[in-house]
């Protein structure tokens, strides 16, 4: 790589901004965190404490006024800004990463695609949970064929919040492209194809359970993929008993792995990737179990150790793309894959019946 750092830009300062991508861009080597762009006085604050180095921007106009001192644009606000500001940052000649879901719709991530491909520009997708734990261990389990022909694939993201934080994530309004089946949607969507390939029906249930909430928050989706596999998907902020994050059932046998992943509870406690020797790894207790014929509870299979989970690949691998000409972590027209499963989970919800592909 280059002995001078990418510089990049990062446009938004919340949870995904300031516990995600900055930590990540700073810790990667060929990337340096150049500025970062909130109009929040606190957030501005917390920025300048956390990278005393970085320069901070009120609004994404004024970082692109100076798009020539930069070569990389990361967004991270709002989902509804997403794709005007990753048109702006195009146009202005600057690789973008943007955090999931990329658009709103499948159309618009394409629209996106096919800017970025006229310009010859990278555009990537920050799709984070391709390198959980979990799903790391699972990918490796199917490449070694331990569990045999899978047939049914569940995943499930859940939680226990009873009570609405409020914000744009929970907001009713259509613009704000808010609720669990784009937030969580996205991620457990997007592990699912990537494991087992495209779709060719999707059937969903959509929920709104707490008081005061305005948009889903307790959402099931079934896929069939044209591979056969059948994967049943589960997002919910509403879960009083967790189930397990993965159950995967196959010809031989299945793979049970309860709990989440590490890293972003490390990421949120103020830990980094650099400084943290055993990062991404979980203790023993939390490792899954492979076998057929009984329950894990009960004891049955073999324990299955837990590949440490790799936040850092993502943004080694953009920084890659960038300097050597490697391939894109996430493209956009992945994205737009999994968009077009959740517009049609969404009008699978919405009208009680199974959507084809």
């Amino acid at each position: 790589m280059s002995a001078t750092p990418l510089r990049v830009g990062l446009v938004g300062y919340g949870l995904a901004g300031s516990v995600f991508h900055a930590p990540l861009i700073a810790t990667t080597e060929g990337l340096a965190l150049d500025t970062v762009v909130t109009s929040n006085p606190e957030r501005q604050r917390q920025a300048r404490a956390e990278h005393p180095d970085v320069r901070v921007a009120a609004t994404p106009d004024e970082l692109l006024a100076r798009a020539d001192e930069l070569d990389l644009v990361v967004i991270a606000s709002p989902n509804k800004t997403h794709v005007p500001l990753a048109t702006a940052a195009l146009k202005a000649g600057l690789p973008v990463v943007v955090d999931k879901p990329i658009a709103g719709t499948a159309a618009e991530a394409r629209e996106l695609a096919a800017l970025a491909e006229e310009r010859g520009l990278l555009l990537s997708v920050f799709q984070n949970r391709r390198w959980d734990n979990d799903f790391l261990t699972l990918r490796r389990l199917l490449a070694e064929g331990e569990l045999g022909d899978v047939w049914r694939f569940e995943s499930r993201f859940e939680r226990w919040r009873p009570q609405t934080k409020g914000g744009w994530r929970e907001s009713g309004d259509p613009a704000e492209i808010g609720g669990l089946l784009y937030d969580l949607g996205s991620h457990v969507v997007d592990q699912a194809l990537v494991l087992f390939g495209p779709v060719t029906q999707v059937y969903a249930e959509a929920d709104i359970r707490r008081p005061g909430a305005e948009t889903d928050d307790d959402t099931f989706i079934a896929l069939t993929h044209a591979s056969g596999v059948r994967s049943h998907l589960y997002v919910s902020a509403t879960t009083a008993q967790l189930g397990p994050r993965f159950r995967v059932l196959g010809s031989k046998a299945g793979y049970v792995k309860y709990g989440l992943d590490p890293q972003e509870g490390a990421l949120r406690e103020g830990q980094r990737p650099d400084t943290t020797a055993d990062w991404g790894t979980e203790p023993e207790s939390m490792w899954g179990r492979v076998g057929s014929g009984e329950s894990p509870v009960t004891g049955g299979g073999r324990v299955e150790p837990t590949l440490p989970g790799d936040y850092p690949a993502y943004y080694a691998g953009v920084a890659k793309a960038l300097l050597d000409g490697g391939p894109n972590p996430v493209t956009a027209l992945e994205a737009a894959s999994a968009l077009d499963v959740l517009e049609a989970a969404r009008r699978s919800a919405r009208d009680g019946v199974a959507v084809a592909l």
